[in-house]
């Protein structure tokens, strides 16, 4: 099959599938696996060529509405008659279904990855029910203004099982706009930079430290910044970033926990 992927998490969907292979054409964001570097690009997520895209004759187009503004792209795959898949995943239960999806629209076996996915979440389960407690965690997507991730989202869940919660997940919604105010309120105690779409390198946590109240917050030595790639889009890469956030906050609980096999081979 000739496949296009115009969402960074579908592309690694297809990696954790053994499928990069079938790749044509990807968006300007997708950098991983390696494989795919050579690979034609078709312009961010957002605003993707789509005469591009049709020249390349795919059978089949993976979109996503993880994003919002997505939307453009699947109405222009639907005028244009191009075989599509639209992902649009908010938890790890539907991610793995969508391992599921996919690999059935590309003729392949998701079985046993898969099952390895489900283990490792379990793992991370136990060993989160064991901490001795539940820290509070800002996730910041945007720092101004401030986005964070509501209850309704992939990093509540991820905050749950390996051992804390999400400072917003009283709030019903995929994502939330606040101020530094409601935070400052709340006082969590981490703070973990999370800024979608910015490389870990660019993020800049003396923007935190300027802001109001700062040096009497709760997590003043805890304030992180983590890889967005691994947090930031719903993929299996997300059992990474799990793994990692655990032995940050509950280190005794998670030290001896090592990378899946599902995941160590694709970094080889």
């Amino acid at each position: 099959m000739r496949i296009i992927s115009i969402c960074p998490s579908n592309t690694e969907l297809l990696a954790f599938l053994d499928a990069e292979h079938m790749l044509v054409g990807i968006d300007d964001y997708s950098d991983w696996p390696n494989e795919i570097t050579t690979l034609p690009r078709l312009g961010p997520d957002l605003s993707i060529r789509m005469d591009e895209l049709e020249a390349l004759k795919p059978d089949l187009v993976l979109a996503s509405l993880s994003v919002p503004g997505m939307e453009k792209n699947v109405d222009e795959l639907v005028r244009r008659k191009i075989p599509h898949l639209v992902l649009n995943p908010q938890t790890l239960e539907e991610i793995g279904q969508d391992l599921l999806k996919v690999a059935e629209a590309c003729g392949l076996n998701a079985a046993p990855v898969h099952a390895e996915y489900l283990a490792v979440i379990e793992d991370i389960k136990s060993r989160g029910q064991k901490a001795p407690n539940r820290p509070s965690l800002y996730w910041e997507w945007w720092p101004k203004p401030v986005f964070t991730p509501g209850n309704i989202n992939w990093l509540t869940e991820i905050s749950n099982i390996t051992g804390a919660r999400n400072l917003f997940d009283d709030t019903d919604s995929a994502n939330v706009q606040t101020d530094w105010a409601d935070v400052l309120e709340r006082q969590p105690d981490y703070i973990l930079l999370a800024w979608v779409g910015v490389l870990t390198s660019k993020v800049k946590p003396a923007l935190v430290k300027k802001r109001p109240g700062w040096i009497e917050m709760t997590a003043i030595d805890h304030l992180h910044v983590m890889e967005e790639e691994l947090y930031c889009r719903p993929s299996p890469r997300l059992i990474e970033g799990a793994i990692r956030l655990g032995k940050l906050i509950h280190p005794e609980e998670f030290e001896d926990m090592e990378l899946p096999r599902f995941i160590k081979e694709k970094q080889i």
